[in-house]
């Protein structure tokens, strides 16, 4: 394989990589915020509250178990 190629490829994985990272930390940051809005909704905390909190709407804080 030339260099060039290499390099293209060795570009091309650190691109992916990073790209894969972030997709994994956007899934996990909203994961927590569903996370925290099912507890709050388990302590009795009006929905209004959670929406703003959570920046979830009320339709997804409703369909929360």
């Amino acid at each position: 394989m030339r260099n060039a190629a290499r390099k293209g490829l060795a570009e091309g994985l650190e691109k992916g990589l990073a790209e894969g990272l972030e997709k994994g930390k956007t899934a996990g940051r909203e994961e927590e915020k569903l996370q925290n809005a099912r507890n709050f909704k388990r302590l009795g905390v009006p929905a209004e509250t959670i929406a703003k909190a959570t920046g979830l709407s009320l339709r997804e804080i409703e369909q929360l178990n």
